[in-house]
């Protein structure tokens, strides 16, 4: 790999919590950072903030991320190791001061979005081989919220862009279903705050949630509670698989919140008595609004076919990788799930259902054939939904230590060692 005279200037794309984690390690090494943020800090963080997380705060958060919160003030408490936070509660006590912190607060371009990311000097159809890289700097196109375009350049490229704010169509196959592309903005493709800022929405109201994940899960037990206080609430729960329980339980799952949340889930599915119908074996394929009201008509094919009058509908059906950002580099992505493929095919190897059991493949499972680009974090694993936080720190650990050439080059450890601490 190329040596970088120092300073060396990154662009990273995402101001998500891996893109942070990865602006400051960066910055503490010497390098020059633009940190690109189409939105606020953390925004996909805040659409899901009033859920609470299955992992306890030592999991989400880095050695390196408190030392920087608590250098810029000496008094600040950060939540305890075992503490399980909300969204909105990482954000504020642990994301948003780590974005605060002098090192990355100057790198930070907020409501930027980045178009598009190509070499200056060479098109995506130069030759393969380390003479991309000695064509030229990235380049990459980014507008303001004003509507200003300007050109950033750096010599690496780090995407961790996430996948949260591009979701799965719900019809047959992954497609879109027939109306779906007309009527995507009636559907929630995410998770409501069904019992709190959105509740009237959906109090008294019969809405039909997708999906068979533990988003699906914390949407329809949500729905079930407020059903507790209005009779009138009903819930249909359409799954594709066929499956008794819904949600498929980890044998001894070490996360009992986790564990919790699918029981929870596959009882309401079973019972009778509760006010979630649980139409399995099936999938949309047609959404419709409903004449002169709010309310939409969904036709289902499979075992529950039959149209469904409703007055929401909830899109729990996973994420994609958005592509387009680097559709002018060399990227090899998986024919599976859309990930780098070095990492994609690792992946694919591993038959653990439990995120818990992913471990980091390696820094050059982060390569591809564009030299110094660089994808991390949940987008890093394309469509599979196992990435977890601890992944991501050790992702940027490696990234680094590649970089410099230094296969020891550690920050986590030293700043743990220096004060004294360990996880």
């Amino acid at each position: 790999m190329k040596e970088f005279e120092s300073p060396t200037r990154i662009i990273i794309l995402g101001a998500g919590p891996i893109g942070l984690e990865a602006t400051l390690y960066a910055r503490c090494l010497g390098y020059e950072v633009d940190l690109i943020e189409k939105g606020q800090v953390a925004d996909s963080v805040r659409r899901w903030g009033h859920v609470t997380m299955f992992t306890p705060f030592r999991m989400n958060r880095s050695s390196l991320g408190a030392t920087a919160i608590q250098t810029q003030d000496a008094s600040y408490q950060l939540p305890q190791d075992d503490d399980l936070l909300t969204g909105d509660q990482w954000v504020e006590h642990y994301l948003l001061p780590m974005a605060r912190s002098d090192l990355v607060v100057d790198c930070l371009q907020e409501n930027t979005a980045a178009i598009a990311a190509g070499r200056v000097g060479v098109g995506k159809s130069h030759p393969l081989g380390d003479d991309r890289e000695d064509c030229g700097d990235f380049q990459v196109l980014a507008v303001a919220s004003e509507g200003q375009e300007k050109q950033l350049t750096a010599s690496i490229v780090i995407d961790t862009t996430g996948v949260f704010g591009n979701p799965n169509w719900l019809g047959p196959g992954g497609i879109p279903g027939i109306g779906e592309r007309r009527m995507r903005d009636r559907v929630d493709y995410g998770l409501p705050d069904i019992r709190g800022a959105r509740r009237d929405e959906f109090v008294g109201r019969c809405t039909m949630v997708v999906g068979a994940g533990y988003s699906a899960a914390t949407t329809v037990v949500a729905l079930a509670r407020l059903a507790e206080e209005s009779a009138d609430t009903k819930v249909l729960w359409v799954t594709r698989r066929s499956t008794v329980e819904p949600i498929k339980r980890i044998a001894n799952d070490r996360l009992t919140a986790r564990d919790a949340l699918a029981c929870q889930a596959n009882a309401l599915a079973a019972d009778v008595d509760s006010p979630v119908q649980l139409l399995s074996a099936s999938q949309v394929a047609e959404i419709q609004p409903a004449d002169g009201e709010r309310s939409l008509i969904v036709r289902l094919e499979g075992q529950a076919a039959g149209e469904y009058r409703i007055d929401h509908l909830i899109a729990n059906v996973g994420y994609r990788p958005n592509r387009e950002l680097y559709r002018e580099l060399q990227v090899h992505e998986c024919y599976a799930s859309e990930g780098p493929m070095k990492l994609a095919a690792h992946l694919l190897s591993d038959s653990s259902d439990d995120c818990l059991d992913q471990v980091s493949a390696g820094a050059e499972m982060l390569c591809c054939p564009e030299p110094n680009f660089f994808i991390l974090g949940a987008k890093s694993f394309g469509r599979n939904s196992n990435f977890l936080y601890s992944i991501g720190l050790e992702q940027i650990r490696q990234l680094f230590a590649l970089l410099g050439d230094r296969d020891d080059l550690d920050l986590y450890s030293s700043i743990k060692s220096s004060a004294g601490t360990s996880d």
